[in-house]
């Protein structure tokens, strides 16, 4: 009898275990659809109106997207800075589309301008894109990919693309009420390269690098007048 009454309370024991592993599970797999989800418009090409919903909560300037899924959704700090790379190749914003969606890359930007200063989009301002070997950059940043117009040597970069930087820098700092644009050669300033955050890179190429201090002159300039 009291064996009986034993092995009724093991498994009385083991249900109840079984049952709260079963809930731990749901509760898991919950977790995992609700956060883990990627938005509806990622990984795909998007329809028209999808574009202009795009361009409409980001850069006008925008001319192309393809929203990557290397990402995180959404980011964790509000926008005060701008972090400038360079693609190391002259390379199409259809392109860098295609590599930005790779999932084994780990990689992808806000914003590309390409070899004639036109701009594309793979994440959207309100997540934080894999750029800059910096999580903590990056959920402050918008980042952006300049195509050169060489490869190697100075990694030079066209004047098109340059004064789409401007552009694009001026926007987005109108956007997010960041009211001066700072390049300081360190991370104190908010405007920023990659090579700050990685010993493993020279990005953007020193053509760029050389170019921050009149770019972010520019974009000041640009800002004060529309004062």
């Amino acid at each position: 009898m009291k064996e009986q009454t034993r092995a009724r309370n093991y498994l009385d024991i083991w249900l109840l275990l079984a049952g709260f592993c079963a809930i731990l599970v749901v509760i898991v797999g919950l977790w995992y659809t609700l956060n883990g989800k990627l938005p509806e418009n990622v990984g795909r090409k998007l329809t028209e109106a999808e574009l202009n919903e795009v361009i409409a909560a980001n850069s006008p300037l925008i001319e192309y997207a393809y929203l990557s899924c290397n990402a995180d959704f959404p980011r964790e700090n509000k926008i005060d800075r701008i972090t400038v790379h360079h693609m190391a190749g002259i390379t199409t914003l259809e392109k860098l589309g295609d590599l930005f969606a790779q999932r084994d890359r780990q990689a992808s930007a806000n914003y590309a301008i390409d070899i004639d200063g036109k701009v594309g989009c793979y994440v959207e301002e309100k997540n934080r894109a894999w750029t800059s070997s910096s999580g903590e950059n990056d959920h402050r940043a918008v980042t952006i990919e300049v195509s050169n117009d060489e490869i190697g040597n100075n990694w030079h970069v066209s004047d098109a693309s340059i004064d789409a930087l401007i552009e694009l820098c001026t926007d987005i700092c109108r956007r997010n009420n960041i009211e001066k644009l700072e390049f300081t050669g360190d991370t104190n300033g908010n405007l920023t390269i990659h090579s700050m955050f990685s010993d493993k890179t020279e990005c953007p190429g020193p053509y760029l690098k050389s170019r921050l201090p009149d770019i972010a002159e520019a974009v000041n300039r640009k800002l004060s007048e529309a004062a």
